[in-house]
């Protein structure tokens, strides 16, 4: 049984048109990043932020899973291989195409949080500040995504399956962002092969066994035929 560990960022899901904080045409150029995505900018204008995730929840409802989240779910579902795929991305496109086995490290857009007392409940389709934690009563409710200066979620399992893994594999990722940027170093520590499937060489590229480059939509079927015909 191979354990294969499948970090996804922004790349893979942008080829499903959700867009990006990082691309030239991403969200980044519309708001500042630290109006929308920390918990500063939800204190100064919750109104701003529910609006502002209300839409990418719309986006990421609208959109559809493509060839690279079905090629993942392929995989996870073929004898001899235990699949892992861990998440930045805040959708539910993984989901959608039949994988099971999915941490969303960043949290997601289908998830509300009440900031007082912690309670998790699913989002409504549109969020607003005076919504009240249905745990507590309190008005403090906000996507549970983790914004910048945030711990993201599962980090012992992660490192756990990581150091437990035969493959590490990155999809779609800058390489910019940590802790994740720094899976392939935790992977190499404990010799795990690593690979990455990138649109562009990624910040820590160079620290991959192997590297390819092209549309994750090609190169990770691609990939996913060679395991298969491997077996």
């Amino acid at each position: 049984m191979a354990k294969v560990v499948i970090l996804t960022g922004a790349g893979i899901s942008a080829e499903s048109g959700i867009r990006t904080f990082r691309a030239s045409d991403g969200l980044w150029e519309e708001h500042r990043i630290m109006d929308v995505a920390t918990p500063e900018g939800f204190a100064r204008d919750p109104a701003l932020v529910h609006r502002f995730y209300n839409a990418r929840r719309a986006a990421a409802r609208a959109a559809q899973p493509n060839p690279a989240h079905l090629a993942l779910a392929e995989l996870e579902a073929a004898p001899g291989h235990e699949v892992l795929v861990v998440t930045q991305n805040v959708d539910d496109l993984h989901e959608r195409a039949g994988s099971q086995n999915v941490i969303h490290m960043h949290g997601s857009l289908f998830g509300a949080l009440c900031h007082a007392c912690d309670h998790r409940w699913p989002a409504p389709e549109a969020m607003q500040p005076q919504d009240t934690c249905p745990g507590c009563g309190r008005k403090a409710t906000r996507p549970d995504i983790v914004w910048f200066n945030e711990m993201p979620y599962q980090m012992d399992r992660i490192i756990r399956e990581l150091e437990a893994a035969d493959l590490f594999v990155s999809i779609g990722t800058s390489g910019n962002v940590y802790p994740a940027a720094g899976f392939v170093q935790d992977a190499a520590m404990c010799g795990v092969e690593t690979l990455e499937l990138n649109l562009d060489p990624s910040a820590g590229s160079t620290m991959f066994d192997t590297s390819r480059e092209g549309p994750a939509s090609v190169l990770v079927p691609e990939w996913v035929r060679e395991r298969l015909g491997a077996r």
